[in-house]
């Protein structure tokens, strides 16, 4: 018999998969990814070798080491002290904010198909679908985990893997019945490689990157898997493979069937969907589609609502944040702080709104902030485990980097390196994108004041916060 949680809810290896590929794989970065063509090949790579591979090994051991929930709040407050280690979950949770408006305007212009395609671009309807989604999947988290995770584990086979697969499938059917495609079918190496020369070219490697990140969230549920040591690891690998098979191929199906001029990156499946079913006789199937890809995503966004949210409030319990925010109900859920976060991502709305541009402008200035305020926060994990090999080298780790002090610096220095690489090609407005000007302004300084919160807020916090044990 598995060991019970301390919620008395096990989550087993299979469950853990479905979750967290709820949360990772995703249909929408189809078509930002599709936009390099060809070159998808070559930034999947990238992002593999520069991003999930070191985050993926580091945050197994820090994970397995420290299996407490919590996630990167205890690993850096471990390491580098309380407000280090809260300015880190602030951050993991607030990038999420922000990120979580991609996600919610993806589903808002395919479920315009629906009813209407034309509504896609129109930043409104948009805005109002992102509201309802939101707020509604935010009432039914406060139930717990356990509806949540049927939720997901429902949303990722029904809503993601079904619809990519028959994307996949319907779309080589549509390129070898001899229809007009959008990319040779014999690359040239020109075609698969972007011109490093211009540096606006290698920036959409930010959205490969971008469809990774999150991979160390899943150490949240850490305290709830059954033999966590063994299966931590072996899930997190297992759903790296499915999301670099299925996201290059799926990016390669979009930039086939869709012209990269017209391709709207928050509808770009359901134009690649139009393709596949463009004869009368089956179009039916388009807003068939729409209905099963809009429940997938919104199975994505009901596992983001908790994940972050649990971290933060570990921290809080320990004083960091006021009591008001302590309060959780009787499934043990932080009810004040979902909230909270429902007002944040409804502003982040507001401004998804106001931005310049079209909806691909404000898609990808929200998508580069959210990089670069993650990236911040990978700065302090890969620190975090370099320093607590010297600081706590006794303590177990199920899943270790070998090569002893010599191999963590490697892995977690290489990946230090490559976020601060990242950092500043987020940092550039890309060639490909129409980002609607002011990019390095919002950029900077929308970081900068992201980054800030979390220390002025710990600078301020008050020893009569500190009212609640933490378990």
């Amino acid at each position: 018999m598995p060991k019970k949680s301390a919620n008395g809810f096990t989550i087993s290896l299979l469950a853990f998969i479905l979750i967290t590929s709820a949360a990772l794989i995703s249909m929408r970065t189809f078509p930002t990814m599709g936009v390099a063509g060809w070159q998808v090949i070559f930034f999947s790579i990238l992002a593999i070798i520069l991003y999930l591979i070191p985050a993926s090994l580091v945050s197994a051991e820090l994970a397995t080491g420290w299996p407490q929930e919590g996630g990167v709040y205890i690993w850096v407050k471990q390491a580098f002290g309380e407000r280090w280690g809260f300015t880190a979950v602030w951050l993991q949770w607030f990038q999420m904010t922000i990120g979580f408006i991609t996600i919610l305007a993806f589903i808002a212009a395919t479920f315009a198909y629906i009813f209407n395609a034309d509504l896609a671009n129109n930043k409104i309807y948009v805005f109002v679908v992102m509201v309802l989604v939101w707020w509604g999947m935010t009432v039914i988290n406060f139930r717990g985990l356990k509806a949540y995770t049927r939720i997901s584990s429902v949303a990722v086979v029904v809503g993601t893997l079904v619809p990519a697969i028959v994307m996949i499938i319907g779309g080589f059917w549509y390129i070898m019945a001899g229809n007009p495609i959008q990319l040779a079918l014999h690359p040239t190496t020109t075609d698969l490689m972007p011109d490093l020369s211009n540096v606006g070219n290698l920036v959409l490697l930010v959205t490969f990157i971008f469809s990774f990140v999150g991979i160390e969230m899943t150490a949240t549920h850490a305290r709830e898997m059954d033999n966590v040591t063994r299966n931590y690891p072996l899930g997190i690998l297992v759903v790296a493979l499915m999301m670099t098979l299925i996201h290059t191929i799926g990016a390669l199906i979009v930039a086939m069937l869709v012209p990269v001029a017209n391709l709207n990156l928050l509808s770009g499946i359901m134009q690649t969907f139009g393709k596949i079913f463009s004869n009368p006789a089956v179009g039916w199937l388009v807003p068939v589609f729409a209905l099963l890809i809009a429940f997938g995503a919104i199975g994505q966004v009901s596992t983001w609502i908790l994940g972050p949210i649990r971290g933060l409030s570990v921290a809080a319990r320990e004083g960091t944040l006021p009591p008001l925010l302590q309060k959780t109900n009787k499934n043990g859920i932080p009810v004040n702080m979902l909230v909270l976060q429902a007002v944040f991502i409804t502003f982040w709305g507001v401004i998804f709104v106001v931005l310049p541009g079209g909806v691909n402008g404000a898609f990808w200035l929200l998508l580069a902030l959210t990089t670069s305020v993650y990236i911040v926060m990978y700065f302090l994990m890969y620190g975090a485990a370099i320093r607590l090999r010297y600081t706590q080298p006794d303590v177990p780790r199920a899943f270790k980097i070998p090569g002893g002090k010599t191999g963590i610096w490697l892995i977690s220095g290489f990946g230090f390196l490559a976020m601060v690489c990242m950092f500043i090609l987020a940092l550039i407005p890309p060639t490909q994108i129409k980002e609607g000007g002011g990019f390095e302004a919002f950029m900077i300084i929308g970081t900068i004041v992201v980054v800030a919160i979390p220390i002025i807020i710990h600078a301020m916090k008050k020893p009569e916060w500190k009212i609640l044990q933490t378990p």
